[in-house]
């Protein structure tokens, strides 16, 4: 499955965008946005922590948070951890990076030419949807439980993220300075450089962003279910030996991971965009 995100302060009007303040209003961040994230979690915490001894729910299937932050410590301590850990994160990493590169490539060169556009639409609608769980067969048979397998379904899921939000981005490209650029003898390359990918950089940096996700749940899947060496594994391992507080400690690991990648790919985003008027007028809640 595939999300179309257009990125705010692009010109767009639908119901998701994101009108930029007043002129003259600079962007604040709110000092209390972290402090509330901070309260949730805690409370999260505490309804995990009070939830077995009410008898709702038995400590067999979701343990005290106490006990689960106590095995997420001992994991911590294992030298396997580390190593799934850096597992997950050097599939995810190629994996996302031949996604991008293949994403941004395949983009331009289809937006850049209007014939490849018109031809390749109906397979690009064709393929997009088929989830990429489906490709776990073919992958098994192609690379047993190798990294391969893993990199087939996170470049897979990863590159229709990035694909679409290039092709937006082309799409989005102004016709008059398009022509202009044209009238100016400015051909192929230097028009794809100086016109259509500034255009199209905000909504590419969107697709990264939301690749970068998906790059991460693809590569755990894989490991959970083929078995290919990662976090994912370990889980599967920890459920199959019934040491459930363990296998709770991992997927708290995953979700830190996705959090730090998120917040990283945000980042990364607002730096690479701070000449854009969608950065400048941000405002963070």
């Amino acid at each position: 499955m595939t999300t179309n995100v257009i990125p705010a302060g692009t010109g767009d009007t639908g119901p998701g965008a994101v009108p930029p303040p007043p002129s003259g209003t600079p962007a604040r961040r709110r000092p209390h946005t972290a402090l509330l994230g901070f309260a949730g979690l805690a409370g999260l915490l505490l309804v995990i922590e009070v939830l077995p001894h009410t008898g709702l729910v038995s400590a067999r299937f979701l343990p005290p948070s106490s006990q689960i932050m106590v095995a997420l410590a001992e994991q911590l301590g294992e030298a396997e951890f580390w190593t799934a850990l850096g597992n997950t994160l050097i599939a995810w990493a190629i994996g996302l990076a031949i996604a991008v590169v293949a994403g941004i490539v395949v983009g331009v060169l289809i937006g850049a030419v209007p014939v490849l556009r018109s031809i390749t639409s109906s397979t690009i609608e064709f393929l997009r949807p088929i989830p990429s769980v489906a490709l776990i067969p073919l992958a098994v048979l192609l690379y047993g439980t190798e990294i391969q397998s893993t990199l087939l379904l996170v470049v897979y899921a990863a590159f229709w993220q990035v694909l679409l939000q290039v092709l937006y981005g082309v799409q989005d490209v102004d016709p008059v300075a398009d022509e202009t650029a044209r009238s100016y003898g400015l051909g192929t390359w230097a028009r794809i450089r100086h016109v259509m990918w500034p255009t199209a950089l905000p909504y590419v940096m969107t697709g990264v962003r939301l690749a970068a996700g998906v790059a991460l749940v693809l590569a755990i899947t894989a490991q959970l279910v083929i078995g290919s060496p990662g976090l994912g594994s370990l889980i599967s391992r920890a459920l199959a030996s019934n040491a459930v507080p363990a296998m709770y400690a991992l997927v708290v690991v995953t979700g830190i991971l996705g959090v730090a990648i998120n917040l990283a790919a945000r980042a990364t985003e607002r730096r690479i965009l701070s000449w854009h008027s969608s950065m400048r007028s941000e405002v963070v809640a």
